[in-house]
């Protein structure tokens, strides 16, 4: 009896230190190469041009920024040429740089970071719950903590004249991704948990017309674009027909037309390589631009969220890794399609960066911005985890299973009557 607890206590200490092992294996990256052994831009370039070549079809813009310079630059297109100043829809991308449109309004005084949104809506409330509606502020909309359960998510219209008026969407969402209702409402206590929400950031895109008396569109354009010498990128689809759009390839390698939606903060910005790029160089050299202060940018980069430990989100910036200097390689991704990703990730501490603009490949962005997030630090980022998460698992299940048939085999073994 107490060599079988002994042999149970040993196979339970076994499996624990199995997968605790491959867990901080899988976070620390401590058998993964990087993409290219060479610090050189050039060689990193060339790496990805491998890569894009034989897996993608489609476009892609990619630009790497070194000490807040111009490095490299890599284009392709399997359709018509593309370059630093064509134009695409990047998604979720948007979020970050709405931050800044919502910072503008902070910084003069016009809104605080910590008063209920209410406060500030006449067009529009959440609806009644069981949880406080005054705790949803700002600052939480803007790190995804105000506790919203909307799951958003919009897959977007084929016409333009389908959008709904902004109150509409965030009453209803005809535009909801399969399996969310489309509802903007709480379903936790404000400030309780993490819970990415494109419902948010419809939210902060309805508080910057009714505090500016402008449509958010217009402010974005004159408050954060034009200072920042943006002058390809706008929230309004109409003048982005107008500027000239990329083809849109999806999946199969087929064109088909951007979509149009009500939620332009959340999910439809229209920009270039070249002006993100420029978006990136204003906060590498901050004092080059006039849109936010210092505090500003480093409160943005300030750790708001976490999950499992690890911070994870400032505001309106995901916090994707340490950068080994304090703080954080800081950014955000985008996914419409599901064949538009767009990526731009950038290293405070050093004026690194990355920018990524692709139609025609699910993830790809992503995995080249993770690979170069690994590259420049030797951490994996937070997408690439979760990327690595299903193979982890996988690791850890075939381990333990592997562990508890030997401690049966042992067990059964000692337990067989042996010959006299």
């Amino acid at each position: 009896m107490i060599r079988a607890l002994v042999l149970s206590l040993v196979t339970l200490t076994a499996v624990v230190a199995w997968n605790l092992f491959v867990f901080f294996a899988t976070s620390g990256g401590w058998f993964k190469p990087p993409i290219v052994k060479s610090y050189s831009s050039q060689a990193f370039s060339l790496a990805v041009e491998e890569t894009v070549v034989t897996e993608h079809t489609g476009n892609l813009g990619m630009i790497l920024i070194e000490g807040g310079e111009v490095a490299e630059r890599y284009f392709m297109s399997t359709g018509k040429p593309v370059n630093g100043a064509s134009v695409y829809q990047v998604a979720s991308l948007g979020k970050w740089i709405t931050a800044w449109g919502v910072m503008v309004l902070v910084e003069e005084g016009a809104i605080n970071l910590d008063t209920p949104i209410s406060d500030y809506l006449t067009r529009w409330q959440l609806p009644e719950s069981e949880f406080d509606p005054s705790g949803v502020t700002v600052r939480r909309l803007l790190s995804h903590t105000a506790g919203l359960a909307d799951g958003l998510g919009y897959d977007g219209f084929e016409r333009s004249e389908a959008v709904q008026p902004l109150e509409a969407s965030l009453t209803r969402a005809l535009d909801a991704a399969p399996g969310n209702s489309g509802m903007v409402k709480l379903g936790a206590e404000p400030g309780s948990e993490w819970n990415y929400s494109g419902g948010g950031y419809t939210i902060l895109q309805l508080l910057i017309e009714e505090v500016s008396g402008q449509s958010f569109s217009q402010f974005m354009s004159e408050r954060v674009f034009a200072p920042l010498g943006m002058e390809r990128t706008t929230f309004n689809h109409e003048e982005a027909i107008g500027l000239g759009l990329v083809q849109n390839f999806d999946l199969n390698g087929d064109t088909e037309p951007f979509r149009w939606y009500s939620a332009l903060a959340a999910t439809s910005l229209f920009t270039t390589a070249d002006d993100l790029t420029h978006f990136i160089k204003a906060q590498a050299t901050p004092s080059a631009q006039s849109v936010l202060s210092d505090q500003s940018l480093a409160l943005i980069r300030t750790p708001h969220a976490s999950q499992m430990g690890a911070d994870i989100w400032g505001l309106g910036a995901m916090l994707y890794a340490p950068n080994n200097s304090g703080g954080y390689i800081i950014g955000h991704d985008g996914n419409n399609g599901p064949a538009i990703n767009t990526v731009a990730r950038f290293d405070p501490a050093t004026g690194d960066g990355i920018v990524i603009l692709s139609t025609g490949s699910e993830m790809l962005a992503t995995e080249i911005a993770g690979e170069w997030v690994f590259w420049k630090t030797g951490n994996i980022d937070s997408l690439m985890f979760l990327m690595l998460f299903e193979g982890m698992l996988m690791w850890m299940a075939l381990g333990s299973l592997i562990i508890v048939v030997f401690a049966i085999a042992v067990g059964w073994r000692k337990r067989k009557p042996q010959p006299i």
